[in-house]
């Protein structure tokens, strides 16, 4: 039995055979090919003259005109003579005349071998079919590199998450939507590094391999490094280096970069990210709010055409002005509970008992306020805004309000009810920061893994003075999920962690 008799029966005939007995029929194949001096795996160079999408887009122009493309074979039509194949690119698919007095019987012959999956080169000219379908004709064909394992079968495609999430070679080559998302997430960081660098930011690297993981709280991944006979983390932030390069006169500079971070796995979570934190010297929050808002005009205009987008069939205008508003008040507003009212740990230790908050006994009266926001405030924050005005207790790295010392001058940019950026008027008092370093190493002897802990270095160098500056970390895969409209991290994601079959 022919091969593709076997790939273009119907599903239940498709499964008689399994993959086992597949492959080895195009490993046969391949060994005769061999043989014969015609092995494709030695080809190493084809000629692509144009891309799908462009013979579509230029048809006018590029009728009867000679092209050379190449892609991966996805169907045939078998009419004896004559062969309609679909070949597909980057870009997309083109319909491929193949016609046995156009390209010779024995070139023929060799193709009608060749299976679905197979990766080719077409020389031909473009047409249109009578039924109005942009083509190529082909005048000469040539298998480029052998496909061993069937690709699922048609009907069904590959639809299971884990699959494809595990074997993304192959989601990308069943589902072209899929490989739509990721072009479209290059764009977004393309788009991101444009504005930076027009706005005349400086992108900088800094080391994932750190002794000291702060900058946030969460809980790193730990290693040895056997050379230096030392420990080391996984960086979880790029917040103290970067700060670093502030000190040292480099006024505005980002980087975007993986970060790790030793949690579990969900819809909007992976342990290893991509986190970009940009610093600004001589400006503070408000200037970051200005920033945010702008760049995520930017971006949105520049890779989808307009400033509105929708995520699960709620529209969200980014051409409005973004709505400010501070956590004291969103508590107010979602909670009925006013936070200027709480005078003592005891009163918010009643309230959130009141109100079913659950707390623990190390928490503050600022960290409960923050719990009662997330509890009641952060699912209505569906339109672009800014929550500004954080408690102290939960912000060791931001500068107080000067109008009142208990709150600092951060904010926390929201979206489709997500956190998607978190901002500071950084703190550069060194005094004060060592102040705050030992308020959560506190917190960290009392059971609190995701507590910072105190960086000597970083404190030397905020003694030789950093100017006023404005921080910021934005979650790019968050941003890439609103933008393309994917349900998960992992639809962002092309190689997300998993967890070993084995």
């Amino acid at each position: 039995m022919a091969e593709e008799k076997i790939v273009n029966a119907a599903p239940e005939e498709e499964q008689v055979q399994d993959t086992n007995e597949l492959r080895q029929i195009r490993v046969d194949k391949l060994e005769a090919l061999q043989a014969a001096g015609n092995d494709p795996f030695q080809i190493t160079l084809a000629e692509q003259s144009i891309h799908n999408a462009e013979i579509v887009e230029r048809f006018e122009e590029l009728e009867n005109t000679d092209v050379s493309i190449c892609g991966r074979m996805m169907s045939r039509r078998d009419m004896g003579k004559a062969n309609f194949i679909d070949v597909r690119d980057l870009t997309g698919r083109m319909q491929v005349y193949v016609k046995i007095d156009e390209i010779g019987e024995e070139t023929f012959a060799e193709f009608k071998k060749w299976d679905i999956g197979d990766i080719v080169e077409v020389k031909g000219f473009v047409f249109r079919t009578r039924r109005g379908e942009i083509s190529v004709h082909a005048k000469a064909l040539r298998l480029l590199s052998k496909s061993l394992l069937p690709l699922p079968e048609k009907f069904h495609g590959l639809t299971n998450t884990d699959t494809r999430y595990r074997r993304r070679y192959l989601d990308l080559i069943m589902n072209p939507e899929v490989k739509d998302t990721f072009v479209k997430r290059s764009l977004i960081l393309r788009e991101i590094r444009n504005y930076l660098d027009s706005q005349g930011f400086l992108e900088v690297e800094t080391p994932m391999l750190v002794s000291n993981a702060g900058g946030a709280a969460a809980r790193p991944f730990e290693t040895h490094h056997n050379a230096l006979n030392e420990d080391f983390k996984l960086r979880i932030s790029l917040e103290l280096y970067l700060k670093r390069l502030i000190v040292g006169g480099m006024e505005k500079v980002y980087e975007i970069g993986r970060v790790f971070r030793n949690e579990g796995c969900d819809t909007r979570h992976n342990p290893e990210f991509t986190l970009m934190e940009l610093y600004q010297a001589y400006t503070d929050y408000n200037g970051m709010m200005d920033l945010t808002e702008n760049l995520y005009r930017y971006v949105a205009q520049a890779v989808l055409g307009t400033t509105k987008i929708s995520y699960n069939g709620v529209e969200m205008d980014l051409g409005q002005p973004f709505e400010r508003i501070s956590m004291v008040d969103a508590v107010k507003k979602y909670a009925g509970v006013d936070w200027n009212e709480i005078k003592t740990l005891e009163d918010a230790r009643a309230v959130a008992d009141k109100h079913h908050v659950e707390y623990e006994k190390r928490h503050g009266k600022g960290e409960i306020l923050a719990l009662f926001f997330e509890e009641f405030a952060e699912e209505h924050l569906i339109q672009p805004t800014f929550v500004i005005d954080h408690p102290i207790e939960i912000s060791p790295l931001t500068k107080k309000k000067p109008s009142d010392p208990d709150y600092v001058e951060r904010f926390e940019f929201f979206m489709n009810g997500w956190e998607m950026a978190n901002a500071y008027s950084e703190l550069n008092d060194p005094i004060d920061q060592r102040e705050r370093f030992k308020a959560q190493e506190a917190q960290l002897a009392q059971g609190d893994d995701e507590a910072n802990t105190t960086d000597e270095d970083f404190l030397m160098a905020l003694e030789y003075g950093m100017p006023p500056t404005g921080g910021i970390g934005f979650g790019i895969d968050r941003m890439c999920m609103l933008l393309t409209d994917s349900q998960a991290i992992r639809d962002v994601l092309l190689f997300p962690t998993m967890k070993s079959i084995d």
